[in-house]
């Protein structure tokens, strides 16, 4: 027969044993945080070193092979130098890789903003971006991919659904882009050319061919996450069919967000039909009214995005929209083909461009 176990008396603490198996599931999860947290920051690290690596490595062939060889020689000493590393660290530095160095150096000859852009940037995010034409298309996805954090995949699918093109900074002159970006680069500073895009793709919310305002604003709502992520980082939703009273008369925003950035609340009015100039009173009403009532200190004005199904340029361009925080855009519901994407920006940007010069023109004329 066992002998029975002496009971402990009360206030005396339980041996060193059993307190580690009670305390077992939480040391055992505060643990695997910190180990976890160490991994992500080695990790971090490494990316960053070997991004700095690249940069430098191609600094150095594009300096001293290929800008003092004729092409064709300097392009095989770079696939001889390539077969020497890759035989001795892998498959990483081959000629291959190299070259993709050599144009990291070259579209961005500026160490320091290496060195900003690594710490949020990895190689495979520079891959994405180095292979675009455009300086300015490539300092836009750099810089807010730095400043909102976009994974990889994010990136990719940013520059398929050409992100930059659906910006209203995308239909400015270069060099008011170049100034914006440059802001953005030194001061983290957002605009809401930078933010607002149009067309804004909607092709997750699987709408049919026939769907009402209210479908559509229950679409976005049961797809709030994703919708999130086609208006960009930053933006919080607050409300759905906010209810104000003037006179006795009931109003009601569709939407309501509020961008932590820009530090303004952003309103977005639903409209199935295309764009009418009749919308535009409706939608200044709410800002005015969150202005008075909802906007808190250290806030700017509110904004407000119509979400339309189609617009007329040239009847946007002439209520100078931009002057009372409105913004319009139109909303697909399916992805056209990227070609036909591409020649509908390309007309919009031409017709944008030539519209800034002619305005430019009358105003230089009205001056003394």
């Amino acid at each position: 027969m066992k002998a029975k176990r002496p009971a402990r008396k009360k206030g005396v603490p339980a041996p060193a044993t059993a307190q580690l198996v009670l305390a077992g599931p939480a040391v055992l999860a505060e643990v695997r945080e910190l180990i976890l947290a160490a991994r992500q920051q080695v990790a971090q690290v490494v990316n960053a070193g070997l991004t700095m690596l690249y940069w430098q490595i191609g600094a150095r062939i594009r300096q001293d092979i290929l800008g003092k060889k004729r092409a064709e020689y300097g392009t095989e000493i770079v696939a001889a130098l390539g077969r020497q590393l890759e035989a001795e660290f892998g498959r990483g530095f081959g000629a291959r890789n190299l070259f993709r160095m050599v144009r990291f150096a070259e579209v961005f000859p500026d160490p320091r903003i290496v060195s900003a852009l690594r710490t949020q940037l990895g190689w495979t995010h520079f891959r994405q971006i180095i292979a675009m034409g455009d300086p300015l298309k490539r300092d836009f996805y750099a810089e807010m991919c730095r400043v909102e954090r976009w994974s990889t995949r994010t990136l990719e699918k940013k520059i398929q659904s050409m992100l930059y093109e659906r910006t209203a900074l995308s239909r400015k002159p270069d060099r008011l882009i170049r100034q914006e970006l440059e802001a953005l680069r030194a001061e983290d500073k957002l605009t809401p050319d930078l933010v607002f895009q149009d067309p804004y793709v909607l092709d997750f919310l699987g709408l049919k061919d026939t769907y009402s305002e209210k479908d559509l604003e229950n679409a976005l709502l049961r797809e709030i996450e994703r919708f999130l992520l086609e208006l960009g980082a930053g933006f919080a939703f607050l409300e759905r069919q906010k209810r104000i009273t003037l006179d006795g008369d009931d109003y009601y925003m569709d939407l309501l967000f509020f961008h932590r950035k820009l530090r303004r609340l952003v309103v977005i009015e639903l409209k199935l039909a295309d764009f009418k100039p009749a919308d535009v009173g409706q939608v200044e009403l709410y800002l005015r009214w969150l202005d008075r009532h909802e906007r808190q200190t250290g806030e700017d004005a509110p904004l407000a995005i119509i979400l339309c199904a189609g617009k007329k340029r040239e009847t946007v361009e002439y209520l100078d929209l931009g002057r009372s925080g409105i913004h319009v855009a139109e909303y697909l519901t399916e992805l056209p083909p990227r070609e036909v994407l591409r020649e509908r920006f390309h007309q919009a940007l031409t017709i944008a461009r030539a519209r800034l010069e002619r305005r430019k023109a009358l105003e230089g004329k009205k001056e003394p």
